[in-house]
């Protein structure tokens, strides 16, 4: 911790197409080696494609995506006496949306071989439905806060 207090959080700009935060911390996420524009068509494609499937706002597809794959708890190693606890803290907002954007990226990284807007399209479309890698990272952080809760009382 600085002496000087918590420092302020940076302010993205918004996308220029949808002017959403959200989209552009997407589009950082998937942002390789500094290749902003080939991250910027491969998100703005994925959207597209995710609306068309669903029939609905690619904004809302975004949100709903990240809504479902937002933990709510997660666990956090804590020394007692010699032994190691995993104590579960509720996860703060900003935690939780790159986590969620994380998962999201991850999954879609993490299918077979094809186009990366086809992959992320569809792991946009499975979170929206929450399913696919990212909602199921979500409630593998559940399953352990909730097998760990007796330990609640020991956060700090």
């Amino acid at each position: 911790m600085p002496r000087g207090g918590s420092p302020t959080p940076r302010t993205i700009p918004a996308d220029p197409i949808y002017g959403s935060t959200l989209v552009a911390k997407l589009i950082n996420k998937i942002m390789i080696g500094g290749k902003k524009s080939k991250a910027e068509k491969i998100v703005y494609e994925a959207l597209r494609i995710a609306s068309e499937q669903l029939n609905e706002d690619p904004i809302a597809v975004l949100t709903k995506a990240i809504e479902n794959t937002k933990p709510l708890v997660e666990t956090r190693s804590r020394r007692i006496g010699g032994a190691v606890y995993q104590i579960p803290v509720e996860v703060p907002e900003r935690r939780a949306l790159a986590l969620a954007l994380r998962w999201i990226v991850n999954g879609a990284r993490d299918r077979g071989a094809g186009e990366m807007e086809k992959k992320l399209a569809a792991e946009l479309v499975d979170a929206y439905k929450g399913q696919g890698y990212a909602a199921k990272r979500r409630e593998e952080i559940h399953r352990m806060a909730e097998a760990n809760k007796a330990f609640a009382h020991l956060r700090w």
